[in-house]
């Protein structure tokens, strides 16, 4: 098989799962934004108050109606969904364009509920990996465009973040290039993920092969450092 027939392959593969997944119709804007794709900016924290760049409401809102669908399930023993499976990205008409690809897993290491999950319609400090605080991504990448947080918290993968979504940082004021949007997802464990011929995929072979397809196809703009060359 040639190269070019080899990404044509898994060009489709990639266009027919975020076709069957719905993930344009089903996405929302990821920041909270004004007509000039500049971003909002909120305070988060009680002792060490900061700023934060807001995400909109109807981000919020799907990941709040997803994760519920998995606390539920875990609550009643139903353990058919293995957790969220989420995708920031951009859209060129029809095409879903990548920027990042993540997971957040139903249950904790110690507890029956990931922390990363639970609560998430009240407490955003995690919320499920986009959350406020440091080492989270809103929280982390806050912390490379907005000034006044320390250098400790300031990281290289959220400076590439800021570099491919921004127009200039640190900056009080911080615009977008263009509109980005998040999808995201409860996975359940019978879903059939990118390559269907594997049938039912779990949900963190799912992410690795979302990553490795969207690597191969989007090498120059997925953030994922899984599955580059990158340092």
């Amino acid at each position: 098989m040639s190269t070019k027939q080899v990404v044509n392959q898994r060009k489709a593969l990639w266009d027919d799962f975020c076709h069957n997944q719905h993930i344009i119709e089903n996405s929302a804007p990821l920041f909270d934004i004004d007509p000039q794709f500049m971003v909002r900016i909120r305070k988060s924290g009680r002792t060490n108050v900061r700023n934060i760049l807001a995400r909109s409401e109807s981000m919020e809102a799907n990941v709040i109606a997803q994760t519920a669908i998995l606390t539920d399930d875990i609550l009643h023993q139903r353990e058919q969904y293995d957790g969220l499976i989420y995708m920031m990205f951009t859209c060129h008409q029809d095409e879903v364009l990548p920027l990042y690809i993540g997971k957040t897993e139903s249950k904790g290491r110690t507890n029956l509920i990931s922390a990363n999950i639970k609560d998430v319609a009240r407490v955003k400090d995690k919320f499920a990996r986009w959350g406020d605080n440091y080492q989270y991504h809103i929280g982390d990448l806050s912390a490379i465009v907005l000034p006044g947080h320390d250098a400790r918290h300031m990281t290289i993968k959220y400076q590439r973040w800021a570099e491919s979504l921004f127009v200039a940082y640190p900056a009080e004021k911080p615009q977008l290039k263009q509109e980005i949007r998040f999808w995201c997802k409860a996975w359940n464990r019978n879903d059939t993920g990118i390559w269907p011929e594997f049938g039912p995929t779990r949900l963190t072979f799912l992410e690795y092969l979302l990553i490795g397809v969207a690597s191969s196809l989007f090498p120059e703009t997925l953030l994922n450092r899984e599955g580059h060359s990158r340092s």
